[in-house]
């Protein structure tokens, strides 16, 4: 079992886009695990489309795997989202790592589009269902509510035989569906104390449904700043947070060094994560360098470290 980092972006913190391209050329040769492009359609601030991410950084980039953080089940038609991940995968050579949910019923993607939220649950539990069934089998037959299928394939097939399925959620609607039809699980905006349970009841369900998951699939992420709390842009988003929220943000950041960050990778490690995704505070290109040449120098090797012992 390894622990291992990978960064996230929600927003896009960069000046252009070869400043984002230095980026995933810094994170690519400095020994990051994995980038993670949040899901956001509908945006006044600058987001970048979550597929469209992924197909670049396969062109773009030698060693790194990617993912997206997590792309919604509720709005994507499955048939053409497991077609572009079998794709990507193939042209990256199996460096494609696909998340799925249903997508938060307050995102103005839904709100803005007349989508309904209702039944994106179990929308997304046939699209989970397709999306593996098209990945690994030659003819496929599904008579779902939602989704239909007669005779159908793809080709060619992912190059990993069986391409990860990561899904989010903490509802006993996603414990259930991460327990039947999912490889790993990734937390969203929690802290530690409420990873465990989650973890815990996917584990229990995966018991009652005869499956399994890899017990180093299990994540978790937060956002990190080498720094001080009294820095604006830390005041700013965890202002946010705490908004959003209703609870304290301290447990949702790591800020100040090292010691900090590996402490609260700690504290998740202890519940059940091994997998993280990282997300530098920051509020332009520089700022994003050197948050990410900080983690690379200070926390990446001594996560190594760890999986050495």
């Amino acid at each position: 079992m390894t622990i291992s980092a990978g960064l996230g972006l929600a927003g896009f913190p960069f000046n252009d886009a070869s400043d984002y391209w230095d980026w995933v050329k810094l994170c690519d040769e400095g020994g990051v695990n994995s980038l993670w492009q949040s899901d956001r359609l509908i945006s006044r601030d600058p987001q970048l489309e979550t597929m469209s991410v992924m197909a670049a950084l396969a062109g773009a980039t030698k060693r790194i795997k990617f993912g997206m953080n997590v792309a919604s089940l509720g709005l994507r038609d499955p048939i053409v989202t497991a077609k572009a991940c079998a794709t990507i995968d193939f042209l990256s050579n199996g460096r494609l790592l696909p998340m799925f949910g249903v997508g938060s019923a307050r995102s103005p993607d839904f709100r803005t589009t007349g989508k309904p939220t209702a039944g994106r649950g179990a929308r997304t539990n046939e699209a989970v269902q397709i999306m593996r069934k098209l990945w690994q089998e030659d003819e496929v037959d599904f008579d779902g509510e939602h989704y239909q299928l007669k005779g159908a394939t793809i080709s060619p097939k992912p190059i990993q035989k069986r391409l990860p399925l990561w899904l989010g959620g903490s509802s006993k609607a996603a414990i259930e569906r991460t327990a039947r039809w999912s490889t790993g699980w990734q937390a969203g905006i929690e802290i530690a104390e409420d990873v465990k349970p989650v973890i815990d009841a996917i584990k229990a369900a995966c018991d009652e449904y005869g499956t399994s998951i890899d017990e180093d699939h299990y994540g978790a992420g937060f956002g990190f700043f080498f720094g001080s709390k009294d820095d604006p842009i830390v005041q700013k988003q965890m202002a946010g947070l705490a908004k959003l929220t209703g609870k304290s943000a301290e447990g949702f950041f790591a800020v100040g060094g090292a010691e900090e960050i590996l402490a609260r990778i700690g504290e998740f490690h202890a519940a059940g994560a091994h997998k993280f995704v990282l997300r530098p505070i920051a509020g332009n290109t520089s700022d994003v360098m050197e948050q990410t040449e900080a983690l690379i120098d200070q926390v990446l090797p001594e996560l190594a470290a760890m999986n050495d012992v």
